[in-house]
């Protein structure tokens, strides 16, 4: 897997990656600390709303800014996106209202809405091999489950030695040094797609995925991993300090837990798809998923103490390996699925969409879950990820999985 960075341009764009990601690990730590020193106890409101604000900018921002710079070539636009990034994140720590920081974060994650695709959009030219393509994904994989690890961990060290405002100059830094390897890497040509009205270039992703039965079954998958993984983010501290009574540390080893059993896919992963088709896969995850829910439903109503405690942990490590079995490979279907002067609008639909889900699953697993309870919310989950299911079977059922594209010759590198 690692022998995919002596390509040096992807070599430089995993590690703008990487770099990128710990800025924005440090920021999360940071404005936390920073709405809790505007809002004291109201902190969790400021948060809430800002979180909320980040997926709405995802959901909304990404078809709009791909459409806007379509005819740019990427380079450009990833540089822009991260210098965007590294000014809103300078100009955080001089906030000192709430409404300040709804609108950075709105800025901040336009940017992000535009650099994420984009840079998504772009790997597959830079490794047509599709066994390459393969392992990159893993790497991908693997660096955001390793950024929700070690970004706490670096941040909790910095603390010690500074105050948290310094926290926004290491985001700065992130961003800044993301955009520099981003420079520095050469990038293959791409065509710019054939001028089109800005209707048209706003809803190209979106119709190449209605258009598409192998697009509109991932539709359905978006949904069954929104579900587990708003279980997971918004619950775990809920279940894990309300219902068991246990500690901090203990919500820190059920989410690593899940995290481990992420990244163990994500390392096993391009072994399985070269002896299984990618929809084989990720519809097994899809049917795990609804049924691990239900078996955590059952787990909290049924049992105590420490077998619950055990079986729980068993069941976050699966729920992380199954949520990564459907979203490691997601990308090659969007490979396929998408010429190269369209894949940068057919990313840009997967993302947004991608999150459209999480609008749907996190108010469910939130607040329904504050009401009725996490079984019965369980239950709910488990309701809907079996229509995500159903919808992805129904598109995927009688169509034929279309053989691999066939490996490009190297591209010319500019």
């Amino acid at each position: 897997m690692i022998a995919i960075l002596r390509n040096p341009t992807y070599a430089k764009l995993f590690s703008a990656q990487i770099i990128a990601l710990l800025g924005t690990g440090l920021l999360t730590v940071a404005l936390g600390l920073l709405a809790f020193d505007i809002a004291g106890g109201d902190a969790g409101i400021v948060m809430g709303v800002a979180m909320s604000i980040k997926m709405i900018a995802y959901v909304a921002v990404a078809p709009v800014t791909t459409a806007l710079v379509s005819h740019l070539p990427p380079k450009p636009v990833l540089i822009g996106a991260d210098l965007s990034r590294a000014g809103v994140a300078v100009s955080l720590p001089f906030v000192t209202e709430a409404w300040q920081i709804y609108i950075l974060i709105f800025l901040l994650q336009s940017a992000s809405a535009t650099f994420t695709p984009t840079f998504q959009a772009v790997i597959p030219s830079v490794l047509p091999d599709e066994g390459e393509y393969t392992r990159a994904l893993s790497l991908s994989r693997l660096a955001y489950d390793l950024e929700s690890l070690v970004s706490p961990m670096l941040a909790a060290a910095l603390l010690t030695m500074m105050s948290y405002h310094n926290l926004f100059i290491g985001t700065v830094i992130g961003f800044l040094a993301s955009a520099v390897l981003v420079i520095a890497a050469r990038f293959p040509h791409i065509a710019a797609p054939p001028r089109a009205r800005f209707f048209d270039r706003l809803t190209r992703g979106a119709r190449t995925f209605w258009t598409s039965r192998e697009l509109r079954g991932l539709m359905g998958l978006n949904l069954v991993a929104a579900t587990a993984t708003a279980m997971v983010i918004v619950n775990t501290v809920v279940l894990v300090q309300g219902n068991l009574q246990r500690t901090q540390s203990d919500v820190a080893l059920m989410l690593g837990t899940y995290g481990a059993g992420s990244m163990l896919v994500a390392l096993t992963m391009p072994k399985l798809l070269d002896s299984l088709p990618d929809r084989k896969v990720m519809l097994s995850g899809g049917v795990a998923l609804p049924i691990l829910l239900l078996s955590t439903a059952g787990i909290i109503a049924w049992t105590t103490g420490i077998p619950q405690w055990t079986t729980l942990l068993i069941v976050w490590l699966l729920l992380g390996a199954a949520t990564s079995t459907i979203l490691t490979p997601s990308a090659r279907l969007l490979r396929r699925g998408s010429s190269e002067q369209a894949r940068p609008a057919v990313f840009a639909a997967q993302f947004s969409l991608s999150h459209a889900c999480f609008l749907i699953t996190y108010p469910l697993a939130g607040v329904l879950g504050s009401i009725m309870g996490l079984p019965a919310v369980a239950l709910i989950l488990v309701a809907t990820g079996v229509l995500g299911v159903g919808f992805t079977t129904s598109n995927w059922w009688k169509t034929p999985h279309p053989i691999d594209i066939d490996q490009q010759p190297a591209q010319t590198q500019t």
